[in-house]
């Protein structure tokens, strides 16, 4: 099986997200890890009938190889997550501090992009459902779990199309649901399992969400990245 795109993607997770059932999800808040998350959580969101938003994290690559995450910060987190990849590529917490500054950067940035001055919706005591379109080593997604459940919700489930089998039970020890389409045990990279994996802009991001609350002061910059 494969997705055709991540709104088909999403589609299909939503399913499986009624399956939990309405007395998981009594209240719910949809949030998305941008950008690949924002158009699979578009129609969970939906079918949940949910208010729909983000929240900004970012990968901590390792030096030389930046698609290798050693770590990642969210918004709302004094601290970067460290994973266990920094220490077998020979990094220290102290080595992935110092590499997060450039991605904490970009993290206000995006904040400000995508929301302007809106606040994050407020997910104390609420159903909140975090999305992305796939798990892979699951370190974005542990960084944002551990945001949200500084902020009490009622329950924290993470929902993902495609989640690597042995990143599961890992997150399963920081929610109360992982939810997903496909689990499989040979999985390389999030998009094998899709026809296509066209990376997802800042301009569609908006056009799902609106546009941001109007800045303070200056214009909003936008760059893609």
């Amino acid at each position: 099986m494969r997705f055709r795109d991540r709104e088909d993607a999403g589609r299909l997770l939503a399913e499986r997200l009624a399956g939990l059932g309405s007395a998981a999800l009594t209240d719910p808040v949809v949030l998305a890890l941008p950008r690949g998350g924002v158009p699979v959580a578009a129609p969970v969101a939906k079918a949940l009938a949910a208010p729909l938003d983000v929240l900004v994290v970012r990968k901590i690559g390792a030096p030389g190889h930046t698609e290798l995450g050693v770590g990642a910060v969210a918004e709302g987190l004094d601290e970067p997550v460290v994973s266990v990849v920094a220490a077998r590529v020979g990094l220290t917490d102290d080595d992935v501090q110092r590499l997060a500054g450039a991605e904490k950067e970009e993290l206000v940035r995006r904040v400000a992009s995508y929301r302007g001055q809106r606040p994050l919706p407020v997910v104390t005591g609420k159903d909140v459902v975090l999305v992305d379109d796939g798990l892979a080593t699951g370190i974005s997604a542990e960084a944002g779990l551990r945001a949200l459940r500084a902020r009490q919700p009622r329950s924290l489930t993470f929902a993902a199309p495609v989640c690597a089998r042995q990143s599961i039970d890992r997150l399963a020890a920081l929610c109360d649901h992982v939810v997903h389409v496909l689990a499989p045990d040979d999985m390389h990279s999030v998009g094998q399992w899709y026809d296509d994996f066209t990376q997802t802009t800042d301009a569609e991001v908006l056009a799902i969400l609106g546009p941001p609350s109007p800045m303070a002061s200056g214009e909003r910059q936008s760059r893609e990245r």
